[in-house]
């Protein structure tokens, strides 16, 4: 594709006997906002080493940024930012000496550097001084000069592994509006994470299991996709054993059933059976039709085959 930023085919990564990613093809536009789910253990951070070119594939090929996987570690690190699920800066260093350090690593000129970093640190709204401790700071700002760091040479694709794991809701959204805004200036982004309500933000979204992509489409047509059928919450309206509901779980006529705290979400089939249990859940519970969310497409596409 010619206004790819990543594409990759057939792509796998065995390690010994374990395929940890097993022969997935996939592209992302270029300034596209591509989001990768899944539980832990299916391939995610794996695939993003090798399109980082930190791993090499067992088998398959593709680019990044226009780089194919195969032309070497450095060509690769060139074009790419990288910011780990862990954090990746030194707690006993200044946010300078951080930046200055990864800067070196880079190779930038000082004096390109110095523009980058002021350039960078505007766009993220630092307002700390640069002699400020990385430890000292929030857990959001820390995120966000990471991000800057992950930035800082002007790469044409940014992974971002987990960046917001473990921090505030309010430091989350910022983080994000950060992301939407380098998207506008044309970078592409890879992300991963756990949080529903940040993959709903994404262009397109990938769905791992087991080393395979099994689901790939915009958030409103995976829903779409997903529950062709139509979905109700079911509110008790006196105390229900959860043990009581494995019947309306292994009845022919629900295509789907998950608790959700102290309700329910059961998609019943279109059928004149599904109808009649409908009427009948009618008489047990508040019946209220709603909209399947992000959540419902990741339980049912990626954990549904595990339980």
């Amino acid at each position: 594709m010619k206004d790819s930023a990543v594409e990759v085919q057939n792509l796998s990564v065995r390690f010994g006997d374990f395929t940890a990613v097993d022969s997935i093809s996939f592209a992302v536009r270029r300034g596209e906002v591509f989001g990768f789910l899944g539980a832990n253990g299916a391939g995610k951070t794996t695939t993003i080493r090798v399109l980082c070119g930190l791993l090499r594939p067992s088998a398959g090929y593709g680019s990044v940024a226009g780089v194919a996987l195969d032309a070497g570690e450095m060509a690769i690190k060139a074009r790419v930012g990288y910011m780990s699920q862990k954090f990746t800066l030194y707690d006993d260093l200044t946010v300078e000496e951080n930046l200055s350090f990864i800067a070196g690593l880079r190779k930038l000129d000082p004096a390109v550097y110095a523009k980058r970093r002021d350039s960078i640190l505007a766009f993220i709204t630092f307002q700390r001084p640069l002699n400020a401790l990385i430890r000292d700071l929030p857990g959001g700002i820390k995120q966000q000069v990471a991000l800057a760091a992950s930035i800082l040479h002007d790469p044409e694709v940014v992974f971002l592994d987990e960046p917001t794991a473990g921090v505030t809701p309010a430091a989350r959204s910022r983080f994000w509006a950060l992301i939407r805004d380098l998207a506008r200036q044309g970078k592409t982004i890879f992300v991963t994470t756990h949080y529903m309500d940040e993959a709903e933000q994404c262009d397109r979204i990938a769905l791992m299991r087991a080393g395979q992509i099994v689901a790939l489409d915009t958030p409103a047509r995976l829903k779409a996709e997903v529950f062709p059928e139509q979905l109700f919450e079911l509110e008790a309206v006196s105390p229900v054993h959860y043990g009581d509901m494995d019947g309306l779980r292994d009845h022919p006529d629900v295509a789907f059933f998950e608790p959700y705290g102290m309700r329910f979400h059961v998609a019943l089939r279109k059928t004149v059976g599904g109808e009649n249990l409908r009427r009948e859940l009618a008489s047990r519970f508040r019946v209220q039709a709603i909209s399947p969310t992000l959540e419902d497409v990741f339980i049912r596409t990626v954990e549904g085959e595990r339980r």
